[in-house]
């Protein structure tokens, strides 16, 4: 009997340890950056309001449907966010949120296109541009009418991501099952061209000189890097497994890649199209390293405004991590929803 007490008492006092190792080497936001980071949450249904320079959350807004991305609306002060819906109940709207209030301010619908994926802001006065994975359009949205101002096909399948030219009426749309990136004039209301690309292409950016595309193929592990003048394909490069999202920082210098069953992310020199480094997330490690973060899946990328910083949605864990972009090192996690996906940054309005 006395044996088995102190065998219980060790493995209590175990377990102890563990917990207290846990809890004291969880993620903490230890940084101070300009402006207020928001981040969808597919999981709740919710998005999680984060000061930035405070390291708080204001607060957390919850939404009828599963949302998706979000973009910023400068001209409005206006956070757009697709409701893309859940597998039993498919979205066909965006929510506008008022930032300086943190509130819903209105639905947009788009008409019979649904499931809302990609989003951007759009260099006409309060309007967005919204990808349907089903419907597979490219809708331009009006936020002061709550109209669907011009609706184009992108001719492919299952349209999901996409990236806007800096100085011609261009947007570039990744369609995962054909495999492909569609050319849209937006002036004139029709497909350019199709860039096919390979199988399971869904994350874009483009160079801030509007040169290059960087796509990243999911199924074969790799970017594509293509002219936009020639819509040939200048080289292709290595990522790690699942690279979903892509975003190249505003002085081109640098293109982060999360690859989400790696828990890693890849950084890339945009200038010489190489491999700087890659980033190891918490929980990419061996088992204790999982038993104590857990298995990361990161998704969303947004670069601060300032270049030094960039935040990583870890859908499996419920947060958002911090990377130092100055030495390309984790340097923290903030606590969000459940299933974080799309971030969006909103200067401070103040």
């Amino acid at each position: 009997m006395m044996v088995f007490k102190r065998t219980l008492l060790f493995i209590c006092f175990f377990i102890l340890i563990i917990w207290g190792v846990y809890e004291f080497m969880q993620p903490s936001y230890g940084i101070h950056a300009e402006g207020t980071l928001y981040t969808v949450n597919k999981g709740d249904k919710s998005v999680t309001i984060f000061d930035l320079s405070k390291g708080r959350t204001i607060k957390t807004v919850s939404m009828e449907l599963e949302p998706h991305e979000a973009t910023y609306v400068e001209s409005s002060g206006s956070l757009v966010i697709t409701d893309y819906g859940s597998p039993e109940k498919a979205g066909n709207s965006v929510t506008v949120i008022n930032t300086a209030k943190n509130s819903i301010e209105r639905t947009i619908s788009l008409g019979e296109s649904l499931r809302p994926h990609g989003i951007i802001s759009m260099p006409m006065a309060n309007s967005v541009g919204v990808v349907t994975d089903i419907g597979n359009h490219l809708s331009i949205v009006n936020l002061g009418t709550g109209r669907v101002e011009k609706q184009v096909g992108t001719g492919q399948d299952f349209s999901h991501l996409l990236a806007r030219h800096p100085q011609k009426p261009l947007i570039y749309v990744t369609n995962i099952n054909s495999g492909s990136v569609s050319v849209i004039n937006t002036e004139e209301g029709r497909i350019e061209n199709i860039i096919p690309v390979g199988k399971k292409t869904e994350g874009i950016a483009i160079t801030p000189d509007g040169a290059e595309l960087w796509v990243t193929n999911i199924e074969e592990d790799f970017i594509s890097v293509i002219s936009t003048e020639s819509y040939e394909t200048i080289t292709k490069l290595t990522t790690g497994s699942l690279p979903l999202r892509i975003k190249i920082s505003r002085n081109g210098q640098y293109g982060l890649v999360s690859n989400t069953n790696d828990g890693t992310i890849s950084v890339f020199s945009i200038p010489n199209k190489r491999l700087v480094k890659t980033i190891r997330l918490p929980g990419s490690g061996g088992l204790l390293d999982r038993l104590i973060y857990g298995k990361p899946r990161p998704v969303g990328i947004l670069i601060h405004p300032n270049e030094s910083f960039a935040f990583v949605s870890n859908y499996s864990q419920g947060r958002v991590e911090v990377i130092d972009m100055n030495g390309f090192i984790w340097a923290g996690g903030i606590e969000v929803g459940d299933k974080p996906d799309g971030l969006a940054w909103v200067p401070n309005l103040n």
